[in-house]
């Protein structure tokens, strides 16, 4: 059954004796206007953790690709030694393009979120920890552990692989997670608007054999159910849509501290999406309720 442009034309061509075969009250209409408003805020939401965790893997693969480090554990003596014998090594090898060992201050601060903020750094055994960051292509890690192990034999290369790929993957299925609950708010607004078509089109059936007496055709009828239930679910959509954008809009903006948990929302002319929910909701209930009226259209013959 095609959804073809004159049909989907006619939704918005006003006839009000085709209008008067649905009733424009009733449990029907505040089914559809109500599950395609709550459906579509949801949608809002399911798009919006889509895009924030796309961002997010984005972010992570492009931030843990380009950077490295390197801990040195070596006894107090060699420490030192072993740490500027590193950085030289570092100096010479292709794809680095910058080194620095960390200060004392730098070390504290990324161990104060799990030890507080008096941890005695000289009384304990911390590794120096070097930064590595990356150019072109990176460098290659098994050469440098060769090279390190001759020159700074307490020196061991983290190039980050084993963070980046389960955080990058972990993001990317919950992307896909959202994208399938988009999908399941779908069937399950097609399946309520069904629900409401069937229920109108059964309180309607007297109403209905009068029309067929007068010589009304079942797509005349039809034609009127798709275009009441559709401008509902549109209207229910948009009213749901604006109330999402508006709850997203006030959550936390994105920052450093917050991590994901604040950044989940539009950004730029990703508030554009949500725009297009409103009419996929329309087709879905043009669709079901074409499906379910010439169904049961058929079935009172």
């Amino acid at each position: 059954m095609s959804l073809n442009v004159s049909a989907i034309s006619s939704l918005f061509s006003s006839d009000s004796q085709a209008d008067k075969v649905v009733p424009p009250t009733g449990f029907t209409a505040t089914l559809t206007l109500f599950s395609a408003a709550a459906m579509s805020f949801l949608a809002v939401f399911a798009l919006a953790l889509s895009l924030a965790t796309g961002r997010l893997a984005e972010r992570w693969g492009a931030e843990l690709a380009r950077t490295s480090t390197i801990r040195i554990s070596a006894p107090e003596g060699q420490l030192l030694a072993q740490t500027e014998a590193a950085l030289r090594v570092l100096e010479t090898t292709k794809g680095v393009l910058s080194a620095r060992a960390l200060t004392a201050e730098e070390q504290q601060a990324l161990l104060e979120p799990w030890f507080g903020p008096d941890l005695p750094l000289e009384a304990l055994p911390i590794p120096q920890l070097i930064e590595v960051i990356e150019e072109g292509d990176g460098f290659d890690a098994e050469g440098l552990r060769l090279r390190l192990s001759a020159e700074a034999p307490g020196a061991v290369v983290d190039d980050h692989t084993r963070w980046c790929r389960p955080l990058v993957r972990a993001a990317t299925r919950l992307r896909m997670l959202g994208l399938f609950s988009i999908l399941l708010i779908g069937l399950a607004t097609a399946a309520m608007i069904t629900l409401a078509a069937n229920a109108a089109l059964a309180a309607n059936t007297q109403v209905i054999s009068v029309l067929r007496l007068v010589g009304a055709r079942d797509s005349y009828i039809s034609s009127a159910f798709e275009r009441r239930f559709t401008l509902r679910a549109l209207s229910g959509a948009a009213v749901g849509v604006g109330l999402g954008c508006l709850a997203v809009f006030l959550l936390p903006s994105a920052q450093a501290t917050g991590g994901f948990l604040t950044g989940l929302g539009f950004q730029g002319w990703h508030w554009l999406w949500p725009a297009i929910i409103p009419p996929l909701t329309a087709l879905v209930a043009f669709a079901a309720t074409r499906t379910a009226a010439r169904r049961t259209l058929g079935n009172m013959r």
